[in-house]
């Protein structure tokens, strides 16, 4: 039975069991589950602390987990990214009073403030920069005006909390994070389960950037319509009673469905509709 780490709370939770029940799996119905089989698809799910699941799974004790790859870099652990999930998106970035610090080179010799010690720590030390990290949990936009902390390293989204705090980034992003599934080193990807697993969520990263269209155009019109829906091998197409007119079906991306819509009537297609695509298998 496939063994896989769950974040039980925080930004990550909610969106990795949707993702998971998308895909078919068996989740929680409460969140004081700590362990939630599904003995139809040979899983069970282990709701742990986010920060803890890199720990788990580079010890071998879990096959996979989800968790962020700032949480994972942060960890130190021996596990690896095997699949980007695309939610929980984040950036890291130092912060200081305006004017104080100017980038990362005068960082050197002052205290920085952060909860991600493993990440700031290599990212100076990748760049030479000798300075002082201090772990806080959250709220490090406050270590400045408390005198804990000369400048800070904390996500940034829209800046509004630190620019609140009388803050101001500065330098290049130290990195940018996501969501992902997560191997121990070495272990690939080669067991059918686990490959079974990322077939799924593939899937259902697939189905929510794409849905389905289908409409009618006159055969004189059709090379052109299919231009703008190629698919992904190439539309189906089929002949309607009316002599003359086909019927086209085809994948194309979600965020440019609109576009495509507009684009296909101006050509003379009708009967133009879109829908969902809910899983799928490329």
């Amino acid at each position: 039975m496939l063994r896989i780490a769950v974040p039980n709370k925080g930004s990550l939770s909610g969106p990795a069991s949707d993702m998971l029940h998308e895909a078919g799996y068996r989740q929680r119905k409460e969140s004081k589950e700590l362990v939630t089989v599904d003995p139809d698809n040979e899983v069970e799910f282990f709701y742990l602390r986010p920060k803890d699941i890199a720990i788990y799974v580079s010890s071998g004790k879990l096959d996979i987990g989800i968790t962020g790859e700032d949480l994972l870099i942060d960890s130190g652990a021996k596990a690896e990214t095997i699949l980007p999930l695309g939610f929980a998106r984040s950036t890291f970035r130092f912060a200081s009073r305006p004017g104080a610090v100017k980038d990362i080179a005068g960082l050197a010799g002052k205290t920085i403030a952060t909860s991600y010690e493993g990440i700031v720590a290599r990212y100076l030390a990748e760049r030479g920069v000798d300075a002082n990290v201090v772990h806080l949990d959250g709220a490090v936009e406050t270590a400045i005006e408390l005198g804990v902390a000369e400048a800070i390293a904390d996500v940034v989204e829209t800046g509004t909390s630190l620019r609140n705090a009388g803050l101001e980034v500065f330098g290049e992003p130290i990195m940018r994070s996501e969501a992902c599934v997560i191997r121990r080193e070495g272990e690939g990807t080669d067991d059918p389960k686990v490959q079974q697993f990322l077939r799924r969520l593939q899937g259902v990263l697939v189905a929510r950037t794409y849905v389905m269209m289908d409409y009618d155009c006159r055969a004189e019109h059709l090379e052109k319509a299919v231009a703008l829906t190629p698919g992904l091998e190439s539309p189906t197409v089929s002949p309607l009673h009316n002599e003359g007119w086909v019927a086209v079906r085809a994948m194309v991306p979600a965020k440019g469905a609109q576009r495509i819509m507009d684009d296909l009537y101006a050509l003379g297609a009708r009967a133009i509709l879109t829908t969902a695509i809910h899983a799928c298998r490329l």
